[in-house]
C-alpha cells in the first residue's frame, strides 16, 4: 500500500542503487508509485526485469557500482535525475582481527567509495539547475553506535553519516539537499543469507528480533516510505541528516 501520493514525485526522476532486492526494490516501487520515473539498478538483471513488469515507469539498467565505466555508461543513458538514492552496500560480520585487506577493501569500496563515485556523476547536473535530493544508505551500527563482529562494515557505515553531512554542508546554497537513512534490522534477503551462514538460521533469527525494543524487524517497505518522504519536497527543509529507524533499538 503506497502511503503517498501518487503525485508527490510527479515530473521527477529517480536513479536507485542495488534496485533487484530488499531495500533498494521496494524503495524503487515506492519511489514509483508516488510518481517518479525510476531507473533501477544493479548488477542482477533478471531480478531488475521482473521489478521492471512490476511497473511500466521503472527503466532496469545494469549498473556495477565498483566500476568507473559502469557508472559512466549509466549516466549517459539516464542523464541528469532529481533524486539519487545510493543503496548498494555489503555487510562484513567479524572483528578487526577477523577482517583481512581484501575484506576491508572491498567494503570501503562498496559501501563508501561507490556512492563517492555515484555523487561524482550525478550532483553536478543538481547543482547546475540549483535542486536534488540526494539519499545515502548508512546504519545504525557505525554511524549512531558500536556494534559488534561488525568492524568493517562500522567503519563504512560512519563513513557514510560523515560523506552525507560534508556534502550537505557543501552544497546547501545550491540547493541539493543529502541526507542517511540508519536503518536497524530490516528482514532482507542480504539478512536471510546471513543468518544461514551462521549455522543455526532459527537461532540467529531469534538474537536479532530479541535486540529489537519492538520484538520485530523492520520491512524493506518501511525504509522505503522514508527514502520516499526524503526524497520528495515535503522535506524541503531537511539536510545532512542522520535519519535512524531501528525500532527502538537505539531509543
Amino acid at each position: 500500500m503506497n502511503p503517498f501520493s501518487d503525485t508527490l514525485l510527479a515530473g521527477k526522476t529517480a536513479l536507485v542503487t542495488a534496485a533487484a532486492q530488499g531495500i533498494g526494490r521496494a524503495s524503487a516501487l515506492a519511489l514509483a508509485d508516488a510518481g517518479a520515473a525510476v531507473f533501477a539498478t544493479d548488477i542482477n538483471e533478471e531480478a531488475l526485469a521482473s521489478l521492471a513488469e512490476e511497473r511500466p515507469v521503472i527503466t532496469p539498467l545494469r549498473l556495477d557500482v565498483r566500476d568507473r565505466a559502469s557508472i559512466a555508461a549509466v549516466h549517459e543513458r539516464t542523464g541528469p535525475v532529481e533524486i539519487l538514492f545510493n543503496c548498494a552496500g555489503t555487510v562484513h560480520q567479524g572483528p578487526l582481527l577477523a577482517c583481512d585487506d581484501e575484506a576491508w577493501d572491498f567494503s570501503m569500496d562498496l559501501n563508501v567509495t561507490a556512492m563517492f563515485r555515484m555523487i561524482r556523476a550525478y550532483l553536478p547536473a543538481m547543482v547546475e539547475r540549483g535542486s536534488g535530493s540526494i539519499v545515502n544508505m548508512s546504519s545504525v551500527a557505525g554511524a549512531v553506535k558500536g556494534v559488534a563482529n561488525r568492524a568493517a562494515y562500522c567503519a563504512t557505515k560512519a563513513a557514510v553519516a560523515g560523506l552525507t553531512r560534508s556534502i550537505a554542508a557543501d552544497y546547501v546554497t545550491a540547493g541539493v539537499r543529502c541526507n542517511a537513512i540508519c536503518p536497524g534490522t530490516v528482514e532482507t534477503p542480504s539478512l536471510h543469507e546471513r543468518m544461514r551462514a551462521q549455522g543455526d538460521y532459527e537461532t540467529a533469527r531469534a538474537a536479532f528480533i530479541a535486540r529489537q525494543p519492538m520484538g520485530r524487524l523492520g520491512t524493506p517497505e518501511e525504509i522505503a516510505a522514508l527514502v520516499v518522504y526524503l526524497a520528495s519536497d515535503a522535506a524541503a527543509y531537511t539536510t545532512g541528516q542522520l535519519h535512524i529507524i531501528d525500532g527502538g533499538w537505539t531509543g
